[in-house]
């Protein structure tokens, strides 16, 4: 059965290694919006509070042809990023007429700091705290917190909430 799977939540909260693994499981196709971003030019621009909500639509529109191609094929597609605009959200899943589950997932703006620290390429500090302030602003589907929880663990549960879509 072909779904989508939409991680969303402050940098450095493990949306990336979440979603890896679970594209590993599912055998399915991991999408990064921020390397979408990165890619075409639509990201951050230092000195903004944050990615506009017109380039954070843009890029669904750059992904949607993918993830429908994968979806009709019968793969699962595994969305990561930020998503602190509900718009693009909402748009996501309006152009992607499939099942699908949505997780907020959740730690302290101290544990993202410290694991933004750990990346390859680490955003500045002020990034991390623009960000988590903006994705705390609302809660969407459902919340799970990372905090002193294994990557195998949060899966788990991600595992067993789908079970029901």
């Amino acid at each position: 059965m072909s779904y989508f799977i939409i991680l969303r939540g402050p940098a450095g909260v493990g949306k990336t290694t979440i979603a890896r693994e679970l594209a590993r499981l599912l055998h399915g196709c991991h999408i990064s919006f921020d390397r979408i971003l990165r890619e075409q030019n639509l990201d951050y621009v230092p000195g903004d509070l944050c990615v506009p909500e017109c380039k954070m639509l843009a890029a669904n529109k750059i992904i949607i042809p993918l993830a429908q191609e994968k979806l009709a094929a019968g793969q699962v597609v595994i969305f990561d990023g930020n998503f602190y605009h509900k718009a693009q959200l909402d748009d996501l899943i309006k152009q992607l007429k499939f099942p699908h589950g949505v997780f907020t997932l959740k730690t302290s703006l101290e544990e993202c700091l410290v694991r933004n620290k750990t990346r390859t390429n680490p955003l500045d500090e002020q990034e991390v705290k623009n960000v988590f302030a903006l994705v705390a602003k609302f809660d969407y589907g459902d919340v799970i917190d990372t905090t002193g929880h294994t990557i195998d663990a949060v899966v788990r549960k991600i595992k067993n909430i789908l079970v029901s879509i």
